[in-house]
């Protein structure tokens, strides 16, 4: 009885291996060349086969002058807290500031 409630619940697509994509995919008719697609082909298909439709992703709402003007503020704030020895502060900016520049390398 336990083995029926692990079949009847399946695993999120997303997190599905690309193996268990193909074996998915082997089982809806029409599809060729199952093996050679990669993930998000193969993720494309199924969800197209099942009518499961993707909901577009949201953009981010900062802009790239946004974000840098932002960046310039924490660097003040570090240059504050390094001279004021509180070293705590310092990472925590410049740990801020990282990830602010990782997103404006994503908003580029």
């Amino acid at each position: 009885m336990a083995k029926d409630k692990k079949q009847a619940k399946e695993k999120p697509l997303e997190k599905m291996t690309v193996i268990e994509l193909r074996e998915l995919g082997k089982q809806i008719e029409g599809v060729v060349g199952v093996h050679g697609m990669n993930k998000p082909e193969l993720l494309a298909i199924i969800k197209e086969a099942r009518g499961i439709k993707e909901a577009p992703k949201a953009k981010e709402t900062a802009t790239t002058k946004q974000l840098k003007a932002e960046i310039r503020k924490l660097k003040v704030q570090r240059s504050q807290a390094l001279a004021e020895k509180n070293g705590l502060m310092a990472t925590r900016y410049r740990r801020q500031i990282s990830r602010m520049k990782k997103k404006t390398r994503r908003a580029a």
